[in-house]
């Protein structure tokens, strides 16, 4: 992996060379429309050069850059790693110490550095399962996960939240004092009841769309900083 030496906010001004997609009677448009929005997203192309598995990595970098919460040593669960940029970009900040652990429903291909189990975050037996391979308190707790969408914004911003409140749940008990929740949400952000926890058990709680989030998307993530954690959490 090439280790990138620039901010990933410096690869949003690139300007590549546009490439055209020939549409094939048995494509979707949808699909061409997809496909084009890949060959010409700097984003993409740079995950490529640096060895990354997603662009979403450029996100967790983002986020890092403002937040300050990856770094040498760190405990770090990852909710939703698949295909594994953030996985990545954690274990490299780690450098060589700490705990990365990640899971997700997909299968993640190895990643050295990081332990990862292949199960649904919600079954029943999961949370349980992260306990047992971080032994002991975690810096970091964060999500990527995003419930399948259907195109409704109302619904998909439910179903993520739900996800969201189940991650944030998990984060309360594994958590060191100080500790830092970062989970996606759609735009609507996280509702009343989870905001209102989390102001009163985090030191400072934001809502942040990194540059690397494409425009049209409506996802932003829910930034939760300082753990106040006391025997009623």
């Amino acid at each position: 992996m090439v280790k990138a030496t620039k901010s990933a906010k410096l690869v949003e001004g690139r300007h590549t060379l546009a490439v055209k997609v020939k549409t094939a009677k048995y494509k979707k448009k949808s699909s061409n429309q997809w496909l084009l929005r890949q060959l010409n997203d700097p984003y993409v192309s740079e995950a490529q050069r640096l060895g990354y598995r997603s662009r979403a990595a450029f996100k967790l970098i983002q986020l890092d850059e403002k937040y300050h919460f990856l770094g040498k040593g760190k405990n770090i669960v990852d909710l939703g790693c698949a295909p594994g940029g953030w996985t990545q970009i954690a274990v490299m900040r780690n450098k060589g110490q700490g705990k990365v652990i990640g899971i997700d429903i997909l299968e993640t291909a190895p990643i050295e550095g990081a332990q990862l189990i292949c199960q649904d975050f919600t079954s029943d037996d999961a949370a349980d399962k992260l306990k047992a391979l971080l032994d002991g308190e975690a810096d970091v707790v964060m999500s990527d996960m995003a419930a399948n969408t259907i195109g409704h914004q109302q619904t998909d911003h439910l179903r993520t939240i739900a996800l969201v409140e189940a991650a944030y749940d998990f984060a309360k008990q594994v958590l060191k004092k100080g500790g830092i929740f970062i989970a996606k949400v759609f735009q609507g952000g996280a509702e009343g009841e989870l905001l209102a926890d989390a102001k009163r058990n985090f030191e400072k709680v934001a809502h942040c769309k990194p540059s690397a989030s494409r425009k049209e998307s409506p996802e932003t993530y829910f930034v939760a900083i300082g753990y106040k954690k006391s025997s009623h959490n």
